[in-house]
């Protein structure tokens, strides 16, 4: 069909795009985990800080804040 078209993506291309996408799935993992302690250690509060983000934004709607 495309006889040209075939090998023509370099090693070196290749290799960058495996790297970006080591280094994305990285930073998805780190941040997961970051999250993951966050909810953790919120888990108690995690009613009352939805109850003020509601507050806040209801606030800020009114013209109050």
């Amino acid at each position: 069909m495309f006889p040209d078209a075939r090998g023509k993506l370099d090693v070196e291309d290749l290799l960058r795009l495996v790297l970006v996408l080591v280094v994305v799935w990285l930073v998805l993992e780190i941040v997961g985990g970051v999250l993951g302690i966050l909810a953790g250690l919120l888990g108690p509060l995690r009613p009352l800080l939805g109850i003020a983000v509601v507050a806040l934004i209801v606030l800020w709607l009114l013209d109050r804040i």
